[in-house]
């Protein structure tokens, strides 16, 4: 692995996690300002955005601990080829759960969903999110990879990540940034996802998993790797990458866990 090993996190419950989850974001978000005076980062579905919103929709207990939304620039690290008010819908996931619940006085967020409009043509739906990655990220520039602040995503029980699965051909895209996928294993079949080489080029990712079902793909993840999507983002990733699990979903993998300060 490049540089030091992912760091993984593991707590008792979600009222442990939620906390330590903030200040890591917190910190992400603070250092992509004095970057750029912008936040950038990604997010995926599944059960993540309620985690987020645990996080993340709590009174500030300082100016320290202050989320700066209408600083943030939020992407989908994938999407499924529904309709936005479709239950399969991460943009939905993601605005029942926590961008509707975003109080007005805090400052909103950049949300940039995906073009509906070419929904009956993955490809096209591919093409037309990765122009609106150009647009933020190269500005005029010839970028090689749009360079996120924080990716923030889950671990299937599997171990795909984004819309990227075990095994798939997607994997080893090395020239988009954003990719179409019609077989996905897991329904809906018709998707899109950020690339591999997007993901790892974040300058930092953070993964959430928990619950018991986990624990046995988390062992695979860390013990054996055997080409997982989400091995691979260790792998590439090193020490940018962290894990904020809770003690059922890590419970017998032999990985040392870190102290969160």
């Amino acid at each position: 692995m490049p540089g030091k090993q992912p760091s993984l996190f593991a707590f008792s419950d979600a009222n442990t996690l939620a906390p330590a989850l903030r200040s890591y974001i917190i910190a992400c978000q603070n250092a992509g300002l004095n970057r750029h005076d912008v936040f950038k980062v990604a997010v995926s579905g599944g059960s993540l955005p309620k985690t987020l919103a645990q996080a993340l929709l709590t009174e500030p207990k300082s100016d320290e601990d202050t989320i700066k939304f209408d600083k943030w620039e939020i992407f989908f690290a994938d999407e499924r080829a529904v309709p936005k008010d479709h239950p399969d819908s991460n943009y939905l996931l993601v605005k029942n759960d926590l961008l509707d619940k975003i109080p007005s006085h805090w400052g909103l967020p950049t949300v940039r969903p995906v073009d509906y409009e070419q929904l009956n043509d993955t490809q096209e739906l591919a093409d037309a999110y990765e122009r609106t990655l150009v647009a933020s990220f190269a500005k005029g520039d010839s970028v090689k990879l749009p360079i996120f602040d924080l990716l923030l995503l889950g671990a299937g029980p599997d171990g795909h990540t984004c819309s990227l699965f075990p095994g798939h051909p997607l994997l080893r895209e090395a020239d988009a940034w954003v990719a179409p996928i019609e077989d996905s294993p897991k329904p809906p079949s018709k998707r899109i996802t950020l690339t591999l080489p997007v993901v790892t080029h974040a300058v930092r990712i953070a993964f959430v998993a928990t619950g018991e079902g986990k624990k046995e793909i988390m062992k695979e993840i860390f013990e054996a790797g055997n080409g997982l999507p989400c091995a691979l983002i260790n792998e590439a990733a090193g020490d940018r990458c962290s894990w904020f699990t809770d003690e059922a979903a890590v419970e017998g993998v032999q990985f040392p866990r870190r102290g969160f300060l």
